[in-house]
């Protein structure tokens, strides 16, 4: 009998080459370990679910917000609380991001009539919970295009998008950003052989309250209406830059389509430019 029958055989006869303790161990260990595996994926994946469903309703939260914000800038004194629940991002107010300009020319060239600071609201959240790719925009309102002058009555005061820049000062996030802009009305009255052109511009100018954060809501608070008027006009125009680009909040941040609007109205028209200021405060109901 050859030497390797020989080594064969005694394997075959040694009962103690294979113990079941040990091979219930390995098994029960692998069984543990793609159990873990699992739960992590599983995990990751609700949570990523969860996350992106989250994000969706604050994309309507911000519409309700900028609504809001209409309602709020005209009329001194009102207040509005509006309260939102988010396990992954937050509501956060910038200051002085915006600032819009307001030229009349009444035939020897443009004069500055007002100039505004505006601040921004926006819900950020961080990338590591919900992403859809670097320098992503979504329009959300209006849905049309992105100027900052809008025109008619049903025309918004802030333009609501969504954005996903990664090189920010203040961090990595998704957001969904409520930024005031202009509306724009004209109306023509006639007295008699008389008839005056009226051109109406409407802003709201958005401050800092206080910011406690007590609790997950947004207050706005209306603290003041003011208007420059000036007669005689036959050209408007509006500029807009951004004061803190240098933190990443620029033209490409805004995305409006052009940063200059020139509005040729007939001449002699009286032009009225309407600011509400409007008081955020943050967390400060409970």
């Amino acid at each position: 009998m050859t030497n390797s029958r020989i080594h064969k055989r005694k394997f075959k006869n040694d009962r103690k080459a294979v113990s079941p303790a040990i091979s219930t161990v390995i098994l029960t260990s692998a069984i543990v370990s793609l159990l873990l595996v699992t739960t992590f994926f599983a995990n990751n994946f609700l949570t990523a679910r969860i996350a992106e469903d989250e994000f969706k309703t604050m994309e309507q939260f911000m519409q309700t917000v900028a609504l809001q914000t209409d309602d709020v800038a005209w009329m001194i004194g009102r207040t509005q609380t509006i309260r939102y629940a988010s396990k992954f991002g937050q509501v956060n107010f910038q200051m002085a991001l915006l600032n819009y300009t307001f030229y009349v020319d009444k035939g020897s060239g443009y004069v500055r009539l007002a100039q505004n600071l505006t601040g921004v609201l926006m819900f950020n959240m961080p990338i590591n919970m919900y992403s859809i790719g670097d320098n992503y925009r979504e329009r959300i309102i209006p849905t049309s295009d992105s100027e900052f002058l809008q025109a008619g009555t049903s025309a918004p005061v802030s333009h609501v998008f969504v954005i996903e820049k990664i090189r920010m000062n203040d961090g990595k996030f998704i957001r969904v950003v409520a930024a005031p802009s202009i509306r724009m009305l004209n109306s023509t009255i006639s007295t008699g052989a008389d008839t005056k052109n009226y051109f109406k511009f409407y802003l709201p100018v958005l401050s800092a309250g206080i910011s406690p954060y007590y609790s997950q809501s947004l207050t706005l608070s209306g603290s003041t209406v003011a208007v420059s008027s000036e007669s005689g006009v036959n050209r408007v125009k509006i500029t807009v830059d951004f004061p803190n680009s240098i933190l990443g909040f620029d033209s490409g941040f805004f995305g409006f389509d052009s940063l200059e609007h020139e509005v040729d109205v007939p001449d002699g028209s009286i032009v009225e430019f309407y600011t509400g200021k409007v008081t955020v405060s943050l967390g400060a109901y409970a």
